[in-house]
Formats: C-alpha cells, structure tokens, sequence
C-alpha cells in the first residue's frame, strides 16, 4: 500500500462529482411512464454501473499498488468490462429514446448503420496507431489487450451517435446530445483501463473527468428533452451517403498503411470484417424495407385506383368505373341509361341533405334489383346507369322493372318524396352514347318511360338543340301567344271562363307544339321568363275582357320550377294590381304530380299565392300521386278530374265513368268545386252532369282560340235582359235527387261552391240554384 498522489486523489474527488448525476437519471425514470421510463432507468443503470466499475479501479489501485505488471493487467481487464457493461447499458437506453427510433426494426438498422461507421472509425484508428505510423509512439497499449473492449464499444458509440444525427426525430438535438455524453463516458472507459494497465496516473484522472463530463451531459440532454415528440411515419431512412464516406475512409487508410510499409494484422482484419458484414446485413434489411413498401404502394394504388372507379356517396361505380366495365364486357351487353324525373326541385324545396338521402336510396335499390355481373352505376348527379348482361328485350324488362323500383316512394325526413325515373335502352352500337340519347329523348316525350335507342334520335336532338337556341330568343321576336279554351258551365254550357294556353309559331320551324318546347324551357331555364310573360299577357286580356263587361275568369299554368321562385307570389300581385285584375278573376293551375314531389314545401307556397286572393286549381287530378289527406290539406280550390277518368270505359254495372262520379262527390264534400276536362263527346258531358260537375272543358266546346275569338263568343252568348232569378227551394226533396251546390262565403271577396247532398240538413232550406258563371264561382 502507498500514498496516494495529488492527480489520483482529484480523480477520486471528480468521480464523486457523477454520483448526483446518475441520481438525477434514476429520479426521472421513476417520474416517467412507458417508452421514456424505460430509456431513463436504462440510462440511470449504465451510469451507475461506469462510475462504480471507475469508482472501484481507483480504489483499488490506490489501496493496492504492487508494481507487478500481471497484477495492474488484471485490475485493468476487470475495470474494462465493468465499464464496457455500463457503456452498453447506456446504449442501450440511448436507442430507446422516444425520437430515436420508430420501432424495433428501425432500432435494428440504427445498430448495423453505427456498427458500419463504428468499423471505419476502428480501421482508420489501427492504421494510426499500428506500425508503421505509431501515432502515440510509446503510448500505444500495445500491452493492455483490457483497451480493446471498451475501445470497440466507445468507437460503436461514436457511430451511434453520427447515425442519431442522420435519422433520429426533429428536433434530434437532445437525443444527439445524450448519445454523445454516452461516447464520452465509453471513451473515459478506454482511457482508464489504459491508464491503470500503463499506470499513467495522468490517464486516470483525464478519464475520470470525461466520465463525470459525459454522465453530467447526459443527465442535462434528457432534462432538456422531457417533452412530447412527434414521430415521423416515413418508411425510407434519411442519409443514406454515410456509406460512401465510410468506404472512402477505409480506402485512404487502407492505401495510405501499405505505401508505409504497413500489414495487416487481425485488428485490421477484424474492421474489414465488420464493416462489410454490417453493409451486407444493412443491405439485406433496406431490400426487405423496399419489398414492403412497394407491397403497401401496390395496395394504396389499387385502393386509390378503386376510389377513382367508386362514387363517393352511394358506392356505385362513378362514370370511370363505367367506362372500365364497357371495355371489359362481353358482346351481349345492354346499357340502361337512367335519369329521376324532378329530382332538382327535391334538393331546392327539402335541400341537398335531402336529396343525397334519396340518391343513396336510389343506389341501394339499384344495387339490390341486380343480377349477378351486372354493374349499377352513378354518373353525376341524378344521373345513373346499369350495365347488364342479355339482349335487347331483356334490357327493356329489366328496364321496366327498375322504373316500378324507382317509381316507389322514398321515405325521408319531413315526409315521403314522389319521384319517377326516365330509362333510356341501348344494346348495340356506342352503348353509353346511344344510350344518353334514349334517355334524354324518354325526358323529352313525358318522363316516366322507357325508351329504347333508335337511330332518329340524333336528328330530334339536334332539333332540341336548335328548340333550344331559338326559344331564347321568341319572345323578343314576338313568336309566342296565347290561346284560350273556353270552361263551360254545366249543363247551359256558357262560357264562364278560359284556360290560357302558349303557342309558338317559328318563321322556319313553323308550329311547333306545347309538349315539344315546353319541357326544353324547363330543362334550359327559360321557363321561368316564359312564365312571367304568359301571366302577364294572360291578366292584360282578362282585364281588358273584364272592361267591356264579360263575366269571367282565366287559369294560368303554373311550372314547379315557378312555384319555387321564393317571390312568385309579389310577382303575381304586382301584375294583378298593374293591369287593375281582381285576384279571384285569376286562377292559377298546379299539377298534381307537382304537389306530390314535395308536399310540405308545396303547402306553403300555394298559400301565399292564396293570400293575394286568387285561386288554386289542381290539375290533372287522378293521375295517381294524391292522397285524400293530401288533398285535404292542399289549399287549392278546384279540382280539374284528369281526362283519363272522363275518358274511363263503362263498368260491368253498366255506369259510365263512375270514378267521376266518385271524385265530385268527395270534391264537393271538401268544399271544392270540380272541373272535368277533355269532354269530347256528347256522352262524355252527359255522364259530367249526372256525376254533378258543374263546369267543363274539352274539345266538345271548343279548343284554344285567339283571344279576338273567344272574345266574339262572349259577345254572343251574352243575356240581353237581366239574369234569371233561381228557383225556389222544395219543401221535401226525394231521397235520390242529384246533388246540388249551395254559394258559401269564405272571406272579403270571396266564395265558394260546396256540394248539397238529399241528406244534408240544409238541401231544402237553402235557395240553390245551378252554377253556371264565373260571379257565381267566387268572383263577385
């Protein structure tokens, strides 16, 4: 035992120094959770470990100094694995580092890229360090075998370290700052079994202080670093060109030993190895990272290629993935083109939430009337299409059979919605084409249909096409006016009022009809223009009619797309106090198929229309859309009886018609008065009078005229002496008299007509009279 010098006592004294710390790194793993505590105590462990292993070797060879060389080896081979163990416990908290690495494969590569800058720095120290160049001359260890292992773990320190600064996290400043504390104290360990095997006290303590120096930079990099990190999800790593660097250095140590004279030896031997097992081992893992992310690119690109095909909202092909169908099908191929009739006023009235609510119906019923290898599609819109396999007359069924589907009411918030669908055919020729042309002409001729391709198609579109450039224009050139079919009263068949209809007569074109330009007005935008100028013309003639003193009334079609106009109903009243027009002298006509697309929205605009004071009629009435409660609830005020009913073959009773006899007694019962139309036979009208109706309109009196002629009819059929007064009430009506209607006020200038039956209380106490004029209508 001897004395201890003053370099070994401040060595002791800085060791010491470490102790707080490697207790702050052990205080911190116990404050973390998970990923971050595990790093922290691993950190705290190899700590520890370095400064006892350091704390031991000091002691020892201050307590214990025999001078013997196999003595001073050995305590000097203990010291160095000790540390070494700390060392690579340290290293191992150091790759453990959340930021560090992004899972355990990428651990695994972050090793072999340090092991590869590990070797070269390894190889390049042996050629510094070996004979010939001997840059430490007699300092070399030579002797000490001990160096060796801690030596390679502070050279895989350093590679670790330049292989965080490559690839850790942003901001990777922290976890580059621990791992080069950890280089530090591997570097410390090598010069301390070096300085105890060579005895250079000047070793110890150069050592001492750069393991007190690392642990302290360790344990202020993690302070700094106790915060969240981001991860980076990238698959390919960054800095790739270490390895050029590092063969390049290998090289020029490699040439610049054997210009000196130099040979290899196994230390050489040994970094050669390892580098080029590490390059191979990271090649072999960078090809397998290759393989798997061109496996996840294969399936991204087919998953996006099949989003390119699909329609987002109902999951059916989109028009691309249509496209793809029609070149991968067979020869026997039928395209059905399809298109919701009226689905623009669904979103307008009930809004788009709506109308995406009804699309994704439609796809689901498309989806679920399908055969096998049959692909529905959506082209945009309320636009839709299904492929199928078979010939033409199976695609017409099929095609049927999706219209009844369709043609089903939807069923969505705030109530049912009505729609029908037009189907357009195609199985030979440019299918998607031919078939768009089959639709839009199944649009043209009514909606609701189906319509098979047929080659005269192009040439009614290319007349649509120019309907379409021309009908802009009509107004301005003066080539629309009105016609008016007189209403009549039943049975005296006086007229009492007239129905304006639009005609238009181009100078080329010559005539063309009503069922022709008025859905291309509608489908172009014209419609509402158009309208504004029928009204217009229509209450400039009652007005004028009304100031020589004829007594009645004219009905205006009203176009849904006008009813949606939120102030259609100002625009009515200006032009009815313009041309100074009673409003209940104006009766505004609204299909039924019209009021079902939308009751409720319906509902509320009929009623503005209303309260400017004139009246509602619902036309076309049993085509098959209303309700009766519907119908109670519509503020209209007349019913025109479609003339499908009027038209009705006998029953096997022998009766006439009887769903008119049906409609005016339920009309009558609502307060409603009833107008059949498309009277066209003296047997038509007899079977009206018998049902009760009191007004008609048909060709049986007369069709649309100028206004100059219906105007002379007015003039001669005109009383020349005052009116009839009706006759009296009877005292005891038969059980099985018709029924009659009895006048009832509704409001200021208003009344209406209402259905007596023998039953009702008031038939014999009321002075009731036959309806037979307009004043008598409600207008007086």
């Amino acid at each position: 035992m001897h004395s201890p010098s003053g370099l070994e006592l401040a060595a002791l004294a800085c060791l010491l120094a470490a102790v707080p710390a490697v207790a702050y790194l052990g205080q911190s793993g116990r404050r973390h959770t998970g990923a971050a505590r595990r790093a922290h105590l691993l950190l705290a462990a190899g700590g520890a470990l370095a400064t006892a292993a350091a704390l031991a070797g000091l002691a020892s060879a201050l307590l214990v100094h025999h001078h013997d060389p196999g003595h001073t080896r050995t305590l000097a081979t203990a010291v160095a694995i000790a540390m070494s163990c700390g060392t690579l416990t340290l290293l191992a908290g150091t790759v453990a580092l959340p930021g560090a690495t992004r899972g355990p494969a990428a651990a695994v590569r972050h090793v072999l890229d340090g092991l590869v800058i590990a070797a070269a720095i390894w190889f390049v120290g042996w050629v510094l360090i070996s004979r010939p160049t001997r840059i430490l001359g007699d300092l070399t260890p030579y002797p000490c075998l001990a160096v060796l292992l801690p030596a390679v773990f502070a050279v895989l320190a350093l590679g670790l370290t330049a292989v965080m600064g490559l690839h850790a996290h942003r901001p990777r400043r922290h976890t580059v700052r621990v791992a080069a504390g950890v280089s530090l104290v591997a570097i410390a360990a090598t010069a301390l079994a070096g300085g105890i095997c060579r005895e250079r006290d000047g070793f110890a303590l150069f050592s001492v202080l750069l393991l007190t120096a690392g642990l302290v930079h360790i344990a202020f990099a993690v302070r700094a670093a106790d915060r969240p990190v981001e991860l980076n999800g990238d698959v390919l790593e960054r800095g790739g060109a270490y390895a050029v660097v590092v063969m390049i250095a290998m090289l020029g140590a490699l040439g610049y030993h054997l210009i000196r004279g130099g040979t290899m030896d196994v230390l050489g031997y040994f970094g050669a190895a390892v580098v080029g097992l590490a390059l191979v081992a990271r090649q072999y893992l960078a090809l397998g990272d290759v393989r798997r992310y061109t496996v996840q690119l294969r399936l991204r690109e087919a998953h996006f290629r099949e989003l390119a095909h699909t329609d987002p909202l109902t999951g059916l092909a989109n028009r691309r993935g249509l496209q793809r169908a029609l070149r991968e099908s067979p020869e026997n191929a039928a395209l059905l083109g399809i298109d919701m009739d009226g689905f623009k006023i669904v979103n307008d009235m009930r809004g788009h939430d709506i109308g995406d609510a009804v699309l994704v119906e439609v796809g689901s019923r498309l989806k679920h009337n399908l055969l096998e290898g049959d692909v529905a599609a959506r082209l945009g819109g309320d636009e839709f299409a299904v492929l199928m396999h078979g010939d033409a007359e199976e695609a017409v069924l099929a095609a049927h059979r999706l219209l009844a589907v369709l043609g089903e009411p939807y069923e969505v918030d705030g109530g049912p919605i009505f729609l029908s669908a037009s189907v357009g055919v195609a199985d030979t020729g440019e299918l998607l084409h031919d078939a768009d042309l089959a639709l839009r002409y199944a649009k043209q001729r009514g909606k609701n249909r189906v319509e098979r391709y047929q080659a005269g198609y192009d040439e009614l579109l290319r007349r649509r096409g120019t309907l379409q450039g021309e009908l802009r224009h009509a107004i301005d050139r003066e080539q629309l006016r009105l016609v008016f079919q007189p209403v009549v009263a039943l049975p005296s068949m006086r007229p009492v009022g007239a129905e304006a209809l639009l005609r238009w007569t181009h100078p080329d074109l010559g005539p063309v009809r009503p069922d022709e330009f008025i859905p291309v007005a509608e489908e172009s935008g014209l419609i509402n223009r158009i309208g504004a100028w029928v009204l217009e013309q229509a209450c400039k003639q009652l007005a004028d009619w009304l100031g020589k003193g004829h007594d009645v009334w004219v009905s205006v079609n009203l176009s849904p797309k006008e009813l949606h106009a939120a102030d259609y109903a100002g625009q009515v009243a200006d032009v009815l106090a313009e041309y100074g027009v009673p409003p209940q002298r104006l009766v505004l006509e609204v299909t039924e198929h019209a009021v079902a697309t939308d009751m409720e929205e319906l509902v509320g605009r009929l009623a503005e229309l209303r309260e400017t004071g004139v009246r509602i009629a619902l036309d076309d009435f049993g085509a098959g859309y209303s309700s009766l409660t519907q119908l109670r609830t519509l503020p209209v005020d007349i019913l025109k009886i479609d003339h499908a009913l009027v038209a009705e073959p006998e029953s096997r009773t022998g009766t006439a018609a009887p769903l008119v006899d049906v409609v005016v007694r339920l009309g009558h019962r609502l307060g409603l008065e009833v107008l059949a139309e498309g009277i066209g036979t003296p047997a038509q009208r007899e079977v009206v009078e018998e049902a009760g109706c009191r007004l008609g309109q048909g060709s049986l009196f007369g069709w649309g005229v100028p206004a100059e002629h219906f105007e002379t009819r007015l003039r001669t059929l005109r009383p020349a002496g005052p009116r009839p007064q009706p006759p009296a009430p009877r005292n005891a009506p038969a059980i099985d008299a018709p029924a009659r209607s009895q006048v009832v006020r509704l409001g200021p200038g208003m009344r209406q007509v209402r259905a007596l039956l023998p039953s009702d209380p008031d038939f014999a106490d009321q002075n009731v009279g036959s309806v037979d004029s307009g004043r008598e209508m409600g207008q007086g």
